[in-house]
């Protein structure tokens, strides 16, 4: 039992799982500020391509 406690313990103080979590939030903001700029890229760009066809005879 003394050996379950003491591994728990050990576990909490590990620092290796904040960074992992760390990691993870960072890539989380990484991809929402992707496809925000995908996203509007995207509008722009069809918007240039409906103003050729339309320009086109």
């Amino acid at each position: 039992m003394k050996a379950l406690v003491n591994s728990i313990k050990s576990f909490i103080r590990d620092e290796e799982g904040a960074t992992a979590t760390e990691y993870a939030v960072m890539l989380a903001l990484i991809i929402v500020i992707s496809l925000a700029g995908i996203s509007a890229l995207g509008e722009k760009v069809s918007d240039v391509f409906v103003d050729i066809e339309s320009a086109m005879p």
